[in-house]
């Protein structure tokens, strides 16, 4: 019984095939991140841009 159950521990410390799907869904979450952090700081400058044109129009 006790050759078994250590049998199926290897066996699942050694499947790895649901890894790269984590690594794929984080790298795409960082992407997200960074593609939202930076329309935020783009987002403001360019209506403050905006605003200033037609103020001066």
């Amino acid at each position: 019984m006790l050759n078994k159950f250590k049998n199926y521990v290897r066996i699942l410390r050694e499947d790895d095939c649901g890894a790269p799907a984590i690594e794929y869904g984080l790298i795409a979450a960082l992407i997200a991140v960074i593609i939202i952090g930076a329309v935020a700081i783009v987002g403001t400058d360019l209506s403050n841009l905006f605003n200033t044109i037609s103020s001066s129009i």
